[in-house]
């Protein structure tokens, strides 16, 4: 039986209309999106690099997307509750994350409270930046070197206090193979940010910290704390001056990243459209300036880049955590 021409037309108009129905999601969305204002969660306290990078970028944001770009700060827990808040959020690209190295590749293998899985609960939307840390040290502390508190750590085992902001988080993994490639002991001293690390520095109620620079650096410039070393492979333009920890460890570096991520099962459209707009808020003259100061390398990638970068860090932090004898806590 034959089908009149008007007739099979008016079956396809019936067919896409029907999947457009059981897909919302996947059917001319993006070309709606966003019509109301999309929350940013930082799963760390005000002052956190993530927070000082989305702010930057927060308003350019506003600009392209014609909507509110609101920023809230969910902290606690290394990051957790903030990251599993989006994990449990509905995926339609109005709750998204700044996230970071420390609880989507390291914190999953250090930490028995994890309630999320970083692979499998997430979409990548976008890596935006690639950092170092920084070894700080307050004005009191009995070394004004990062070669001599090597040395004092070694004379003085255990006594060495280290601040990070969270016991199984980045940082903390940083100093833990830090120390154990450089034979010292110390006392490890977590807190909720880095606001609250700077405040005791400075104070003398902890020696030394580790983190990214962002945060210190403001605190560095002002002479209020002491910048050591940096975790990168080769001495930087912003702190010249300054050696890395390979000067005095061969071999040794350490590098992180910040991004954005979306609860699973985001529509590639509306993920590929803030993906866009993400770097291109990123890679703005002004922005790319600013983040420099903090030690901060832009990236300019696709969803799919930022997915193999996560599921290889994953796994090489799962092995070093085993390699240095981390338990979980």
């Amino acid at each position: 039986m034959q089908i009149s021409k008007m007739k099979r037309n008016s079956i396809r108009t019936g067919i896409a209309l029907a999947l457009a129905i059981a897909c919302p999601l996947t059917f001319g969305q993006a070309s709606n999106y966003p019509n109301r204002p999309i929350k940013i969660v930082i799963p760390f306290p005000p002052g956190n690099t993530t927070d000082i990078m989305t702010r930057l970028i927060a308003p350019k944001l506003q600009e392209r997307l014609g909507q509110p770009i609101v920023v809230e700060n969910k902290a606690g827990a290394s990051g957790v509750i903030g990251m599993d808040f989006v994990a449990k959020s509905k995926p339609d690209g109005y709750t998204i994350v700044a996230s970071q190295g420390g609880n989507m590749v390291v914190l999953p293998h250090t930490s028995k409270n994890i309630t999320y899985n970083p692979i499998s609960d997430f979409t990548s939307i976008a890596l935006s930046t690639y950092n170092y840390q920084v070894v700080t040290a307050n004005n009191q502390a009995p070394f004004k070197t990062f070669g001599q508190m090597i040395d004092w750590a070694k004379a003085n085992p255990g006594r060495l206090t280290v601040a990070s902001n969270g016991e199984g988080g980045f940082p903390h993994l940083v100093f833990e193979h830090l120390a154990k490639t450089a034979g010292i002991t110390f006392t490890h001293v977590p807190y909720k940010g880095t606001a609250a690390i700077i405040t005791d520095q400075i104070g003398g109620q902890v020696m030394a910290s580790v983190d990214g620079v962002s945060g210190p650096a403001p605190h560095v410039r002002s002479g209020a704390i002491r910048l050591l070393a940096i975790s990168n492979k080769s001495r930087v333009t912003e702190w010249p001056g300054i050696p890395t920890v390979s000067e005095t460890i061969p071999g040794w570096t350490s590098n992180g990243w910040f991004a954005y991520s979306g609860p699973a099962g985001m529509p590639k459209d509306i993920t590929l459209k803030l993906n866009q707009e993400i770097n291109r808020a990123m890679n703005s003259p002004e922005v790319v300036e600013q983040l420099k100061q903090y030690g901060l390398e832009v990236v300019n990638e696709s969803p799919e880049y930022f997915e193999k970068v996560l599921k290889e860090d994953y796994a090489r932090y799962g092995k070093l955590v085993k390699d240095i004898g981390y338990v979980p806590h």
